[in-house]
């Protein structure tokens, strides 16, 4: 038993039977369990019982054993001054201030079903993929999963983005950028692009996003790239960068992205150039990203875009490889949809008052799932991962609840508990 789980059932009201009694014997009603309080002070908050004939409002203090009260020193604590009920699981010791100021203690150990324990250390000792894969099914999943946990994913990244406009000036053009820097760098390079980004005053992208040469210039040159140049053509990106710099005041800041454990094909220098080309190519970015009515018009957006002429021959500086365009590939422009085209979509609606959840949903249901070692996991399950709704469903619900073992504030480990 722990805390944790005690609470869930109190919550919950997950017991054999309910005709409680206190220490003493007296029976005690439970009107209203109280408001489960997550914060710090008592567990359970404006609760009523009923008490020997009595009614009485306050507050309920749960603990596995009487004696974390003292453990946990809630006699000193302020907080804890209106408690009407102690609840234990067991009963281990006496506590002096409840007899002095008549707070009853109920012990639940009788009152909760051995097998629900068992289950749950089950949940939480396994080392499986998932806590529960020997128990669940198809049948196990609540309806509204998969779209319940789209979209706390979404009001997750909503507020992330509430941050990045008040950086912005509430400019959602520059948290675009931003938000596609991140993703362009993907796991490796994210946040050093995003740096780069956030380095650069947006404005300063609309005035030279007509000279191709001079956006991956500048790019190339606060990625740390162009102090030494190695041929003809970094020497031109030195120029073009060094008069960008003076000409906008852009102050001498140096980030360094990695190349280690990278694909050629995923190399910083590449993205960076396929990053200029989308806003060369897209004069009009945000308004055309914004007004995509299906996914189709969005892969139009990111289909034309590829790295400059000299990546055509070089994966890095100074270095000829075999001719090959650089293209985005449709699993990378999809990556970009899913984790940054479709939240900043959400969010800008939701910053307007617009309701737009429902078209939001559909463009996740028309879009083909991720493959990865967690979507792969969930199939051996017997779990459908079709499209990227279920696919990133999965994906949140491992990384938010599986992996660290929140099983109680899952639905499928709540249907499993209660049976």
């Amino acid at each position: 038993m722990t805390e944790k789980l005690l609470q869930y059932l109190w919550n919950y009201k997950v017991f054999k039977h309910f005709d409680f009694r206190d220490l003493e014997g007296n029976p005690v009603e439970i009107i209203h369990s109280g408001k489960w309080n997550k914060n710090a002070g008592p567990d359970f908050l404006d609760a009523k019982i009923k008490i020997k004939n009595i009614i009485l409002a306050g507050h309920i203090e749960l603990h596995v054993r009487s004696s974390d009260w003292i453990f946990h020193e809630h006699s000193q604590d302020p907080n804890y001054r209106n408690i009407i009920l102690h609840v234990v699981y067991q009963q281990d010791a006496e506590i002096p201030e409840f007899s002095k100021m008549n707070i009853p203690t109920l012990e639940l150990k009788e009152h909760i079903d051995a097998h629900i324990i068992g289950t749950y250390e089950k949940l939480i000792n396994g080392d499986q993929f998932i806590a529960c894969e020997n128990m669940i099914t198809k049948e196990k999943i609540p309806i509204n999963f998969h779209e319940g946990n789209i979209l706390k994913k979404l009001e997750e990244k909503s507020v992330e983005f509430d941050h990045s406009l008040l950086q912005s000036k509430n400019n959602f053009e520059a948290v675009l950028f931003q938000s596609l820097a991140y993703s362009f760098g993907l796991k490796v390079n994210a946040l050093i692009f995003k740096q780069i980004a956030e380095s650069i005053d947006y404005s300063i992208i609309n005035k030279i996003r007509l000279n191709p040469l001079q956006l991956e210039a500048l790019l190339f040159g606060i990625a740390g790239w162009l102090e030494n140049p190695l041929d003809g053509q970094m020497e031109i990106w030195k120029r073009e960068f060094e008069f960008v710099a003076a000409k906008f005041d852009i102050h001498p800041l140096r980030l360094h992205p990695k190349f280690l454990r990278l694909r050629p094909a995923n190399f910083p220098t590449i993205r960076l150039s396929q990053l200029a080309d989308l806003y060369f190519i897209h004069q009009n970015l945000f308004s055309k990203i914004m007004g995509a009515k299906n996914s189709e018009e969005l892969y139009d957006i990111f289909r034309p875009v590829k790295a400059s002429g000299y990546w055509d021959f070089h994966f890095n500086f100074g270095t000829i490889s075999k001719m090959q365009p650089k293209t985005l590939s449709k699993e990378f422009i999809n990556l970009i949809i899913l984790n940054t085209v479709l939240p900043l979509k959400y969010a800008y609606h939701r910053y307007h008052h617009e309701e737009t959840a429902d078209e939001i949903i559909e463009f996740y249901k028309n879009m083909p799932a991720e493959k990865n070692t967690i979507t792969e996991s969930w199939k051996k399950l017997g779990l459908s991962v079709i499209n990227a709704m279920e696919s990133q469903s999965l994906i949140y619900h491992y990384n938010h609840t599986c992996e660290p073992k929140n099983c109680l504030a899952c639905g499928i480990g709540f249907k499993l508990l209660k049976e």
